[in-house]
């Protein structure tokens, strides 16, 4: 199945499934992915560099003037974005200046569009540097990913870097006070000979046990749309199988939305 990356600074805005009109913010070179994971069902392919991030990044001014420059355009074609949304080819908290980034976009925001949300989605493999938690405090939207329970599954599909450790990650989520947003992709299929299927009974039951110790404020469910790196039968978890999954979320009483 094919895959993508983002060519620019700066993209859309897109229709996001999860946050709605979002103008997405890519802080990685615009020719590669750069991530501290190498997730099997990533829609940017396969990660270059795990360890850094090597290649061209953009500076915390470029990114300034890029995000200035749409939002004043948005401004006057009557165009109005619900969420400023840091993504693109890899995790953003990589990039050096990700705290005076966070900065300069809320003040960007305020000026331009002070009704939008300011939106991080993040694999949390950087919550341990002080610098990364002062800015994903700041935005409105702090979205982490937590896709299993079980460090055996988490190896298969989010094949994360030797920098990462989940209980250590755990941990400093207590800094957030609450303020923090699960994301959990649900997929089913196989990855070189091994089923991996994260919606099993026994899946489910500890990721919820995690989400009832953590209490995030909310918890955002999906599936994978796109393409992903390999020509495999990762398959797309039915929606059907989604809603109840986020039914037994909101048993615990933590809002809960599905993207099908």
């Amino acid at each position: 199945m094919p895959t993508f990356l983002f060519d620019s600074i700066v993209f859309g805005p897109v229709r996001s499934r999860r946050l709605g009109v979002s103008l997405g913010i890519n802080l990685l070179p615009v020719n590669k992915k750069v991530c501290s994971f190498n997730c099997i069902y990533c829609e940017c392919g396969w990660t270059s560099c795990s360890n850094g991030t090597s290649g061209t990044l953009p500076s915390r001014s470029e990114v300034r003037e890029a995000l200035r420059a749409k939002l004043s355009e948005m401004k006057a074609r009557g165009e109005k974005p619900d969420v400023i949304t840091y993504a693109g080819n890899g995790e953003p908290t990589l990039h050096p200046d990700f705290r005076g980034i966070i900065d300069d976009s809320i003040a960007l925001r305020d000026e331009y569009f002070p009704e939008a949300r300011i939106s991080v989605l993040s694999n949390g493999s950087g919550i341990h540097l002080k610098t990364v938690r002062e800015a994903l405090m700041r935005v409105d939207m702090n979205i982490l990913k937590i896709d299993s329970a079980f460090a055996s599954t988490r190896e298969i599909l989010n094949q994360p870097n030797s920098r990462y450790d989940y209980e250590e990650f755990k941990r400093w989520l207590s800094e957030f006070g609450g303020r923090f947003i699960i994301q959990t992709l649900f997929v089913r299929g196989s990855y070189k000979g091994k089923i991996i299927d994260n919606t099993t009974p026994e899946e489910i039951e500890a990721w919820l046990a995690e989400l009832a110790s953590l209490k995030p404020e909310s918890v955002m469910i999906y599936t994978i749309e796109r393409g992903t790196p390999l020509d495999n039968d990762l398959k797309k978890v039915p929606l059907s199988d989604l809603k109840a999954i986020a039914a037994r979320v909101t048993e615990l009483g933590i809002h809960a939305s599905v993207s099908g």
